[in-house]
């Protein structure tokens, strides 16, 4: 049994909202990843500076690949639609907050 296919503009709602959502979570990530007493070409002389920096590369990557697997049935933007009107303006205020 398919589902039928997603209003077009629910459609493209939900992938923008998605891609802001994952693009906001890149920022907020990168920025917790930062070293906290050295700048970035120093991070080696500290151990849980660089696993912070590693880590948070790790993720950013993960995250920017997710870009380019959208939703790929109506249910899954139906999905993103809703989630990302509620997660997209508590990850800007986030990282509003850490900036």
């Amino acid at each position: 049994m398919s589902a039928p296919a997603p209003a077009s503009g629910r459609r493209v709602v939900a992938t923008l909202l998605r891609t802001v959502f994952i693009c906001l979570l890149i920022a907020v990530t990168l920025r917790v990843a930062m070293p906290q007493n050295e700048t970035i070409w120093t991070v080696d002389d500290t151990p849980a500076d660089l696993v912070r920096l590693l880590l948070g590369i790790v993720v950013s990557v993960f995250l920017a690949v997710q870009l380019f697997y959208g939703p790929k049935d109506a249910h899954a933007s139906r999905t993103w639609l809703y989630l990302g009107l509620a997660a997209v303006p508590i990850v800007l205020v986030l990282l509003v907050a850490i900036w």
